[in-house]
């Protein structure tokens, strides 16, 4: 009789320490200041969900969370926001993931064009009042005047 053997290999500490839950600094970045990262674990207690489905949110290209030297998945606040999305989208309007992609590929587009016009009003706002700051601000701090032939007196007597 022939025995299964699996190779069953002890994590090394790395790996060991990889699997606590809670915040932790990317390796190489831990002096970097607000930049904590959790385990899959954390995450999943966190919103409810089974770690599986953050699997198959990666799989699906809707969540891109970074990895540790030992290939163990890190989810940064800002990936935590993008997940509170996502579950509103699946869990509160009953979007399906397709429609989720279509949605958040929208409101990255919606925000690169807010930056590339904020972007545009600042040149124009640099081109057209250099030198004349002062007048700008003279001019965005002013009242409006209105002509006394728009005003007209309402009397309720009647």
């Amino acid at each position: 009789m022939k025995r299964n053997t699996m190779n069953k290999t002890k994590p090394r500490p790395a790996e060991r320490k990889a699997k606590t839950a809670g915040p932790r600094s990317k390796p190489g970045e831990a002096g970097c200041p607000g930049s904590s990262y959790y385990h899959i674990s954390s995450v999943a207690d966190r919103f409810h969900i089974h770690p599986q489905t953050l699997r198959l949110y990666e799989r699906e290209g809707l969540l891109k969370p970074s990895r540790s030297c030992g290939n163990t998945r890190l989810y940064s606040d800002e990936d935590l926001k993008r997940l509170e999305i996502i579950l509103n989208l699946v869990r509160d309007l009953g979007v399906n993931l397709a429609g989720v992609e279509v949605i958040l590929n929208m409101r990255a587009k919606i925000e690169r064009i807010e930056a590339e016009v904020q972007a545009f009003m600042d040149s124009f706002q640099r081109e057209f009042f250099s030198g004349r700051e002062e007048e700008f601000e003279a001019r965005r701090q002013s009242l409006v005047r209105v002509s006394s032939s728009q005003i007209v007196k309402v009397d309720k007597s009647e």
